[in-house]
Order: structure tokens, then C-alpha cells, then sequence
């Protein structure tokens, strides 16, 4: 084409072309780049959550957990209900 078979303008023309599909085709990449990367943060997200990890700049912090003192009562109190109960268990056997 460079040859001079051509007239200017058309060759002007095809390397426009040329140059439009490449761009279109580096957009639909970048798109599906975008997509994939959407992809991995929502299931990073959903792997992160609720396991007290929130993200604040960039890098995970731990939330830290605060218990009421009744609440601590109640699993006190749970937990040595269930050692009585195997102590019982153990008189029994």
C-alpha cells in the first residue's frame, strides 16, 4: 500500500481503521481485565466477611470485640453447666 498504488487519503485512512480496531480491541480487554478484578474483590469480600476483618487503606485490620460483662457471665455459667455435667456423667459411669 505504501507503495504509491494507493491514493494518500486511503492509506491515511487504513491506518486509521487499523488503528480504531486496535483500540477497540485493547478496550474490550481492559474491560474484561476490570470484570475479572470485580470478580475477585467481591469474592475476597465475601471470604472476609463476618470474620471481623474490615479494610481500612489498603491494608486489614482486626476489629477488635467487645463483651459485656453479662454476656461473659453467661458463658461463665454455660460452660461450668456443662463440666458439671460431665462430672455427673463420670459418678454415673
Amino acid at each position: 500500500m505504501a507503495d504509491g498504488s494507493y491514493p494518500r487519503g486511503v492509506f491515511q485512512m487504513t491506518n486509521l481503521a487499523k488503528a480504531l480496531v486496535r483500540l477497540r480491541e485493547e478496550r474490550r480487554e481492559a474491560q474484561h481485565q476490570v470484570q475479572k478484578l470485580g470478580e475477585a474483590i467481591s469474592v475476597l469480600e465475601k471470604l472476609t466477611r463476618g470474620s471481623g476483618i474490615t479494610i481500612h487503606a489498603g491494608s486489614p485490620h482486626r476489629v477488635k470485640r467487645v463483651l459485656s460483662a453479662a454476656g461473659r457471665r453467661r458463658i461463665s455459667l454455660a460452660q461450668k453447666a456443662r463440666w458439671a455435667k460431665l462430672r455427673q456423667m463420670k459418678k454415673a459411669a
